[in-house]
């Protein structure tokens, strides 16, 4: 059942033109950034932040997120969420609107891993992962949604983003890996739906396909990080160490590198100041995965 939004839309509505102040390129964007206490999600935030966006650091770990925003400063704060339960989604935005006034640009970053071969992969883990990464992004979308289209009819000129973080992993399958790779599919296949029903309203919806993010907690962590679940999986052949498949993973760039927060913060600006551009999945891999 659908949260009833209708207080936060008329809040939104009131106070389309009361946004905070700043500088930047996004200067008084208000942005949600899910998943946004480590990794991808804090750099991109904090990247974001640096250019005048009022950022919410949305995560589950809500200390951890407190954290990020006491260290980001103005125009910040933490709000608790799961993106795969429809009521916390829902007081995200509503507490967002309350705090900044409304809603510009939903990053929708929140994703989870758990890779293995298909012979043995465990129910739960699959629908684990399809909860975050697909569901979730569904949820994020509708209720940012509900409440730019609210602001679209308070102003009919301004335009407001949703940008998905989807993988190179959402343009080509990933061996092994199949529960991630076919959760950024079928979010790719969202955001081109969304798009098309979203434009009359002046939402664009477009996707960031980034590389890996070689340095940060989604693939270095010892226990549960992707260099680790890869290895145990024998996802690299020959890998003998955690090293191994790291240079496995840097040998496939043409850049030779992994993807950095600041990378993907570009393509996110990027997203939101063309006005002409909507139901992408836009490649930021170093050369890695190359567009048809």
């Amino acid at each position: 059942m659908s949260v009833d939004m209708t207080k936060w839309q008329e809040m939104a509505k009131e106070r389309i033109h009361d946004r905070p102040a700043g500088t930047g390129r996004l200067a008084g964007k208000v942005t949600i950034v899910t998943g946004a206490a480590q990794g991808f999600g804090k750099g991109i935030a904090q990247e974001l932040h640096r250019e005048g966006a009022a950022v919410i650091i949305a995560d589950m770990n809500l200390p951890l997120a407190e954290s990020v925003a006491a260290e980001m400063g103005g125009n910040t704060t933490a709000i608790a969420v799961n993106v795969s339960d429809e009521e916390s989604v829902a007081d995200l935005v509503a507490r967002t609107v309350e705090k900044f006034g409304g809603l510009d640009l939903m990053v929708a970053n929140a994703g989870v891993v758990r890779s293995g071969p298909l012979a043995s992969f465990e129910k739960k883990d699959f629908e684990f992962v399809t909860s975050i990464n697909y569901t979730g992004l569904f949820l994020c979308c509708k209720y940012a949604a509900i409440i730019m289209e609210a602001q679209h009819e308070a102003d009919p000129e301004a335009m407001f983003d949703i940008v998905t973080m989807s993988s190179k992993s959402g343009l080509e399958g990933s061996n092994k890996n199949f529960a991630y790779a076919g959760s950024k599919f079928g979010g790719i296949g969202l955001v081109q739906s969304f798009a098309l029903e979203l434009c009359a309203k002046n939402i664009k919806v477009n996707a960031i396909c980034p590389g890996n993010y070689l340095d940060g907690p989604l693939w270095s962590d010892p226990e549960r990080g992707l260099f680790i679940q890869y290895l145990q999986a024998g996802k690299v052949p020959g890998a003998k160490t955690v090293e191994d498949v790291r240079r496995f993973y840097e040998a496939k760039v043409p850049m030779n590198r992994g993807c950095l927060p600041l990378d993907v913060a570009r393509a996110v600006m990027y997203c939101v100041e063309q006005k002409y551009e909507t139901g992408q999945a836009i490649p930021v891999t170093g050369g890695q995965v190359m567009l048809n």
